[in-house]
């Protein structure tokens, strides 16, 4: 095998809850991780050296960015050097709240370690996903799952949304650690690992399916908090901010309506609809 091309999925967070802040600095966190159908793609070529391009020039192309961290951190693991050629096509916005870059970072290790059949068990590659940031080791394998600590302990879910999903991405950035830094940690009153089900027609579900980050974010932007008013104006039976934001998703009825508010919000937003059909 001399090269792979693998997908990188974005996901929303159904509810995010800092419950407290560690010792190291970090803090614990509630959250249903959800995989969206929005991906960016990564094709990885055997070269003589080794080389990153990408379709955003926006991306950095430096140590910082976390496609380049995660080719050095196996590479230090395995004590091996990967020539490679990459190249990221860019659909997930940046800092938009779904975890583009933490998805990119687990498809590169994931990808190394079948191109180069380096047999790397799934906990170590957890581990390796870890150590580059708190919810990459979710896309590790990316299906529903509730999550705590940081986010790097995972308890799987049954769980479809059946229902349209319009991921809304105004172009706001919002620094998670500014974010973090703004939060008063506290338990819910209602775990979200203790939904035995979720009816979005429900409005008991707004009460229980909250981010703690929304106040926050939406008193230092408005823009973001008109951006949730708006999703429900045009129908969504449910909204809500993903991450520390500055993406908003909402839950529709059926595909007819979110396509009409996607309609309307393309005009002035980035759009996206996430349909699994039954």
């Amino acid at each position: 095998m001399d090269n792979i091309v693998i997908k990188a999925p974005a996901k929303i967070n159904l509810g995010l809850n800092v419950t407290e802040k560690r010792e190291d600095g970090y803090h614990n966190i509630q959250t249903i991780f959800y995989p969206i159908q929005l991906c960016d793609v990564i094709k990885i070529d055997k070269a003589e050296i080794t080389k990153f391009r990408c379709s955003d020039p926006n991306l950095p192309h430096d140590e910082t960015n976390l496609v380049i961290k995660a080719k050095n951190i196996i590479e230090q693991y395995v004590e091996k050097i990967f020539n490679v050629d990459i190249y990221l096509e860019k659909k997930t916005p940046i800092g938009a709240g779904l975890g583009g870059g933490s998805s990119d970072a687990a498809a590169v290790l994931l990808a190394l370690n079948e191109l180069f059949n380096l047999k790397l068990t799934h906990k170590e590659l957890h581990n390796l996903a870890f150590a580059l940031g708190s919810d990459v080791p979710f896309f590790i394998n990316p299906l529903p799952a509730f999550a705590a600590l940081r986010g790097e302990e995972l308890k799987y879910l049954n769980l479809k949304i059946d229902k349209p999903i319009l991921i809304v991405y105004p172009g706001i950035h919002v620094s998670t650690k500014w974010a973090y830094s703004k939060i008063t940690p506290k338990f819910p009153e209602h775990s979200l690992l203790q939904l035995n089900k979720i009816d979005f027609e429900d409005q008991n579900i707004r009460r229980l399916i909250t981010n703690d980050f929304e106040g926050i974010v939406f008193n230092e932007f408005p823009d973001i908090a008109r951006l949730k008013e708006l999703l429900i104006n045009n129908g969504a039976l449910f909204a809500l901010m993903s991450g520390s934001g500055s993406s908003v998703f909402g839950i529709f009825e059926d595909l007819d309506r979110a396509i009409e508010a996607k309609g309307t919000l393309s005009k002035n937003y980035f759009t996206f609809i996430h349909y699994e059909k039954t």
